[in-house]
């Protein structure tokens, strides 16, 4: 099993395996309810949406799904990566969702016509996790060069986390596709999340957990 989330109301659980499945199980007694196939080797990652009705799942098939919890039907398949998907992240309700990948890229996708909104960072090096959060009001997050696509929903005043192979941890403007910041720690960066809109939390395969703060990092 390499991921597993719950859904908001706590009443379902979802998970990913090297088998190339996903199953969606009653939390409260771990029945399973909806097996999900249609990647093709290992599925990374899952999360459900705010909802709780949708899942979204990437694989090392360098595809990105979105299922139904309720009769298991893969509604949308993304492709555009050129590996696998190590990580996913929902941008506010979700009508905009993110991936990273082994290509080295952390992409914004629009659900609605299930097409690629840009590439948010090219780092040339696996993205091994992301992270979304709301940036605190105190940090520049730069500005676009273009104004944003009418479909690039709740994108505004975010920043993304991405932990990279290559030893560093990097902030960027959701919006603005600027840099913040860019950490350099011991190891690979396996994982990071937000702590609050000022403090985040990172991961390091040598066994290190970062604290940070992200207007002095």
């Amino acid at each position: 099993i390499t991921c597993l989330d719950i859904s908001s109301g706590g009443g379902l659980g979802v998970s990913t395996s090297t088998d190339g499945t996903m199953k969606i199980w009653q939390a409260a007694n771990g029945e399973i309810r909806r097996l999900l196939e249609g990647h093709v080797y290992d599925v990374n990652c899952c999360r459900f949406f705010p909802s709780g009705l949708v899942v979204l799942s990437g694989g090392m098939d360098a595809q990105l799904k979105i299922w139904s919890a309720e009769d298991a039907s893969c509604v949308v398949t993304f492709k555009g990566h050129k590996a696998g998907i190590l990580d996913t992240a929902i941008v506010d309700r979700g009508r905009n969702v993110l991936s990273c990948s082994r290509d080295g890229t952390a992409r914004l996708w629009d659900c609605g016509k299930s097409a690629c909104l840009g590439v948010i960072a090219d780092c040339g090096s696996p993205v091994n996790g992301v992270a979304v959060g709301l940036a605190d009001n105190s940090i520049n997050l730069g500005s676009p060069e273009k104004p944003p696509s009418e479909r690039e929903v709740g994108t505004e005043g975010k920043i993304l986390l991405l932990a990279r192979e290559d030893k560093k941890l990097q902030g960027v403007g959701l919006q603005s596709r600027q840099l913040v910041f860019l950490f350099v720690g011991s190891d690979a960066f396996n994982c990071c999340t937000f702590l609050s809109s000022t403090y985040l939390l990172a991961g390091t395969q040598d066994g290190k957990v970062y604290q940070l703060d992200v207007r002095n990092t």
